[in-house]
């Protein structure tokens, strides 16, 4: 699927986001010349590796699962951070806080994940305990932003029930905060479901395999370090900037 002049997400203003997990430096570089500007990342090494030698006008996203030790090494080796998209606990808020205090000027995006699945394995908070997380966060937290709400649904499963979840938890924490619903954003959708999302009322979607590709395995289960051009095999790069176009075209029209 190309998302090259895709209607629905020029007609929704959904913001896009390209993630480029395990692709190359290069591979970013010919969407970013496509016009497109914010990008995610799932991994700090591979990302604090990606970005000094990409355009310093890029908007990262940080969407994978971090350790709070890690924080330090994200916020430091990536000034142009633009969110974190993962933070599912106090003690992770609070180590952001502290990272953009010491090393940005300005207040770090953040969203607070929500495991609307109830899956174990995965990070979140539950819907319940997402009131109390985002409450924190704007009171307690003045060097971060409290942008929205983040939520990945369980692979293999109906999307729309984990998409309506989240915008009953958002709901809930606007009325907690005191806040428009409008004030908080939801980024949910991915390549196989962003079309869905965005009808669910998604303000920021994560897609990365219908822009870049299929992903090559990720080395030794380790930290992955930035990925070399090889790594994406022949012609990929080329099909990556076709794709873009609209990946980023409609995007130019979101907010910022």
């Amino acid at each position: 699927m190309s998302l090259v002049n895709d209607p629905l997400l020029s007609r929704a203003q959904a913001r896009l986001v390209a993630v480029g997990k395990l692709k190359p430096a290069e591979m970013i570089q010919e969407v970013y010349d496509a016009g497109q500007r914010h990008f995610g990342e799932n991994y700090v090494q591979e990302l604090v590796g990606k970005a000094p030698v990409l355009p310093g006008d890029i908007r990262w996203h940080f969407i994978g699962q971090l350790q709070s030790n890690k924080c330090k090494s994200l916020v430091q080796g990536v000034p142009n951070l633009w969110a974190v998209e993962s933070v599912d606990s106090v003690k992770l808020a609070n180590k952001l806080n502290a990272a953009s205090e010491a090393h940005r000027d300005e207040p770090l995006g953040v969203y607070v994940q929500v495991n609307t699945s109830a899956e174990d394995q995965k990070g979140g908070v539950e819907p319940a305990e997402a009131a109390a997380l985002a409450a924190h966060i704007r009171d307690e937290c003045p060097h971060l932003r409290l942008v929205g709400l983040m939520t990945i649904g369980k692979l293999g499963s109906p999307a729309a029930v984990y998409f309506e979840r989240l915008a009953e938890t958002r709901a809930k924490v606007a009325d907690t905060l005191g806040l428009d619903v409008t004030a908080l954003e939801l980024s949910m959708g991915m390549s196989s479901d962003f079309e869905l999302a965005i009808e669910h009322g998604a303000d920021n979607v994560r897609v990365g395999t219908t822009i870049f590709g299929t992903r090559p395995p990720k080395p030794g289960g380790g930290s992955a370090a930035a990925p070399t051009a090889g790594a994406a095999g022949g012609g990929a790069a080329a099909g990556a900037a076709a794709g873009a176009a609209a990946a980023a075209a409609p995007a130019a029209g979101t907010s910022p």
